[in-house]
């Protein structure tokens, strides 16, 4: 297992959530890629976003079928600005790679959201560490473990 994967793995047995680490050769770095590899929906893949609002980074949750409306995600933390982070504000901020940023594991912890659309499943995927890792999870007990704030975050739904 690759080390930033077994260090997801490390922190969710800290927080007490059993999970098997999930690695695909082909690569999980896209929802599409991941929801394929997994054998699928493409809702049921998290997208780890990370955005940077009036200068704080942030950490959005969303639902592989969802675009994320700024505007949603800038009222939540009453930002005026809300842009995407580059890479390396991505890694500064969670430690990881864009492409597989997972939920939990940062260096420091970042204001988290989470897609309510996430919620409708019995079962969601997200990143482990790596643009090869996944592990599924309960999306509720994703919510309990991260601490997210659970909203509308999709683009074109009011």
């Amino acid at each position: 297992m690759h080390p930033s994967a077994g260090r997801v793995a490390e922190t969710l047995q800290e927080l007490g959530v059993q999970v098997e680490i999930i690695e695909f050769p082909q690569g999980t770095r896209t929802a599409q890629d991941a929801a394929d590899a997994i054998g699928t929906s493409l809702g049921q893949i998290v997208k780890s976003l990370v955005f940077v609002a009036d200068g704080r980074p942030v950490l959005a949750l969303v639902s592989g079928v969802n675009r994320l409306d700024r505007d949603k995600l800038g009222r939540a933390m009453g930002a005026a600005r809300v842009r995407r982070a580059d890479a390396d504000a991505v890694r500064q901020a969670t430690g990881f790679a864009i492409g597989g940023v997972p939920p939990v594991g940062h260096p420091d912890p970042l204001p988290l959201f989470m897609d309510q659309d996430l919620m409708a499943y019995d079962l969601v995927y997200a990143a482990a560490g790596t643009p090869y890792a996944v592990f599924g999870i309960d999306p509720q007990r994703l919510q309990e473990v991260t601490g997210a704030t659970v909203l509308d975050l999709a683009e074109g739904k009011e």
